[in-house]
C-alpha cells in the first residue's frame, strides 16, 4: 500500500473460512514506490458491527470506498429496518469498485478488497477484485503483491472445518511467509475474526521493522 498521493504498490491480505467463523489478516507496510511511508498501517477496516474488509490498491480510493460503503449500509438499515446482508454489502462494494476503476483520472483508482461478515443466514467471505468482479470464497483467498507466497502456505496447509484458533495460526503463518519474501509487504500483521462473538481483533504483531 502507499500514501494518499501515490499508488499502493504492495500488500498481503488473507481470508480463510473456518467451521465457526471467518479470519481476515493483513500486513502493515505502506509504500509509495520504493519508499516505506508507514510501518503501522491499518489495512483491515471495520464497516459495520458484523462486516470487515481488507484493502489493497490506491489508499485514497480504498479509504473513500470504505466510507461510502459504511454510509450506504447505514442508510439501508434505516430504510429497511434491518441489517443489510453480507451479500448485499459485497454487491454494493463491487459496484463501487467497478465504477471507480473506469472513471477518468490522472491516478488509476485501483482498489481490491476481501470482505468477511456474518448475518442471519451465516458467515461469508468475498473477494472483490480491482475490476469490480465479485467471487464468494468457500475456503481461502489472498490478495496483493505478496499473495503468491501466502498462497503456497494456504494450499499446502489449509483443511476444511478448521477451528478459529487453527485459522488464526494459518493466517499468521501465510502472511509471515509473504513478509519474508515480498519487499512491499512487512512490518507487522493484524488478524481479525468474525464469529458468533462479533468482530474481534485477535493479533497485532510488529515484525521486521528494520527491513527495507
Amino acid at each position: 500500500m502507499g500514501d494518499d498521493k501515490n499508488y499502493l504498490k504492495g500488500t498481503t491480505t488473507v481470508g480463510i473460512v473456518c467451521k465457526d467463523g471467518i479470519i481476515l489478516g493483513a500486513d502493515m507496510r505502506a509504500t509509495a514506490g520504493n519508499l516505506i511511508v508507514n510501518k503501522e498501517t491499518e489495512k483491515v477496516i471495520k464497516i459495520t458491527d458484523n462486516i470487515i474488509v481488507t484493502m489493497a490498491g490506491t489508499v485514497s480510493d480504498a479509504q473513500l470506498l470504505c466510507k461510502y460503503l459504511s454510509a450506504e449500509l447505514n442508510l439501508m438499515k434505516i430504510r429497511n429496518n434491518h441489517e443489510p446482508t453480507v451479500r448485499e454489502a459485497a454487491n454494493l462494494m463491487a459496484s463501487f469498485v467497478y465504477g471507480n476503476i473506469r472513471k477518468m483520472s490522472m491516478i488509476p483508482g485501483v482498489a481490491h478488497f476481501l470482505m468477511a461478515g456474518k448475518d442471519r443466514t451465516g458467515y461469508y467471505l468475498f473477494d472483490i477484485f480491482a475490476d469490480g468482479s465479485l467471487t464468494e470464497e468457500d475456503k481461502y483467498v489472498t490478495s496483493g503483491s505478496g499473495s503468491v507466497f501466502a498462497l503456497g502456505v494456504l494450499e499446502s496447509t489449509y483443511k476444511e472445518n478448521m477451528s478459529v484458533n487453527e485459522g488464526v495460526e494459518l493466517v499468521h503463518k501465510s502472511i509471515n511467509a509473504a513478509l519474508q519474501r515480498d519487499t512491499y509487504s512487512g512490518n507487522g500483521i493484524n488478524i481479525f475474526t468474525v464469529t458468533k462473538n462479533g468482530i474481534v481483533k485477535e493479533a497485532r504483531k510488529l515484525v521486521n521493522t528494520n527491513a527495507v
